[in-house]
């Protein structure tokens, strides 16, 4: 079998699918890909994580069809934020006013989102699908790019977008390098049932040896975020739920009252990743496979979205203007855009993230001075608050980091 598309999706998760959904009504012939079968994909299980989505990804959602179809009873509002410094009682928070908006955010299951992008896609009469089938490899062909799939099949698209996760086969079939750092941590989270009322605020606490994270949902329940050496966070994963209640209570110094386990735990491996491009020939990575962040700031998925939104809009303007989706502006102008957004972010919070593991006194004394000055900073807390709600701009560092980096009209690998 040989079949020809213009594009050819990777990865059906959340990535993969909102792209084809952008994609629809172009014109084009799409092609989505996916190991896993179709009733996987229809009802995917519960995998414990929440996801922080901006204003701009909500209204990237609301766009594709996507926000209407996720349970709203399983949308939560994200009011504000609080960070805290190991045992500091005075928290850097980042208030929705700073953002003026009525909220920063909101909270969505992971598995809602890729149920709800599923259901939007797979009544879309221009999305063509193989599931259940591993594509093992890909080159470059004439004027196309070959997908080989298990059992020996081909396919030969115009475009190739890989979106299967920051581990990405694809990426690495493709001849893409990557630069990957375990943190040597892993990240337990779990549904919980509380005592005291979070107030849709969600709060972070820099502990030593450790990091712990609150995330609020609907009526008296919340996520809890813990990251812990790897064999603490596996032995905290094996209690069974009151012996987990117990501990995780008071792991959290009872700031919530007790707390009891109401959902599955789930562990996960802290692993940044940072590929060297995120184009090649006739090829382009979305999602995850384009940067793999560490979950700190919350801003994994939405980076993900935008390079959505980014690669979409690229292909959009380049049949606008007469030319085909795998014209040269195409991954050119994708590479340039989708990195001046992510690689700010991701230096930042790989910066962070040093910080506040870093347990030397000379490091804890240093992000306690850096979070009391931020505290008292009302342009810095606006800055990130406006990130959120898509009323601000970047730190004036960072900003000045992505100036440099991604003057107008300058590639940049």
């Amino acid at each position: 079998m040989s079949t020809d598309c213009d594009v050819a999706i990777v990865g059906a998760g959340p990535a993969g699918l909102c792209l084809a959904r952008a994609l629809d009504g172009l014109g084009l012939k799409i092609m989505l890909l996916e190991a896993a079968d179709r009733d996987r994909l229809a009802r995917p299980p519960e995998d414990g994580r929440e996801i922080a989505l901006t204003h701009a990804s909500r209204s990237l959602l609301e766009k594709l069809g996507v926000w209407q179809h996720i349970d709203r009873a399983e949308i939560s509002d994200l009011l504000d934020a609080e960070i805290y410094d190991g045992d500091s009682l005075e928290p850097l928070r980042i208030s929705r006013h700073d953002g003026g908006s009525e909220q920063l955010g909101w909270l969505a299951a992971n598995y809602q989102i890729r149920k709800a992008a599923w259901q939007a896609v797979s009544g879309q009469s221009d999305i063509e699908m193989i599931l259940g089938r591993r594509v093992e490899g890909t080159s470059p062909k004439d004027n196309a790019r070959i997908l080989r799939l298990e059992g020996g099949d081909e396919v030969s698209a115009r475009l190739v977008v890989a979106a299967d996760s920051r581990f990405s086969n694809m990426r690495r079939a493709a001849g893409i390098g990557a630069r990957m750092r375990d943190y040597g941590r892993s990240m337990l989270v779990a549904r919980v049932e509380i005592e005291a009322d979070h107030g849709h605020v969600a709060r972070e606490w820099f502990a030593y040896g450790r990091t712990l994270a609150l995330l609020p949902l609907n009526g008296r329940r919340a996520s809890a975020v813990i990251t812990l050496p790897t064999a603490q966070t596996r032995r905290l994963a094996a209690l069974d739920a009151e012996q987990f209640g117990a501990e995780v209570t008071a792991l959290y110094e009872n700031r919530h009252g007790r707390m009891r386990l109401i959902a599955d735990r789930h562990v996960y491996p802290m692993v940044g990743v940072w590929p060297d491009r995120v184009v090649v020939d006739r090829l382009a990575l979305v999602g995850d496979a384009a940067v793999g962040m560490h979950p700190v700031t919350a801003h994994g998925f939405n980076l993900g979205l935008n390079s959505v939104r980014v690669l979409a809009d690229e292909i959009s303007r380049s049949l606008e203007r007469g030319n085909e989706v795998d014209a040269p502006a195409v991954l050119s102008g994708f590479q340039r855009r989708s990195r001046a957004t992510s690689l700010p972010l991701f230096v930042a919070t790989s910066t962070v993230v040093g910080l506040y593991t870093d347990e030397r006194a000379p490091a804890r004394l240093v992000r306690s001075t850096v979070l009391r000055a931020a505290s008292r900073l009302a342009p810095f807390r606006r800055a990130i608050a406006g990130q959120l709600t898509g009323r601000g701009s970047l730190p004036a560092p960072v900003e000045a980091l992505r100036r440099r980096v991604f003057e107008p009209g300058r590639a940049a690998d």
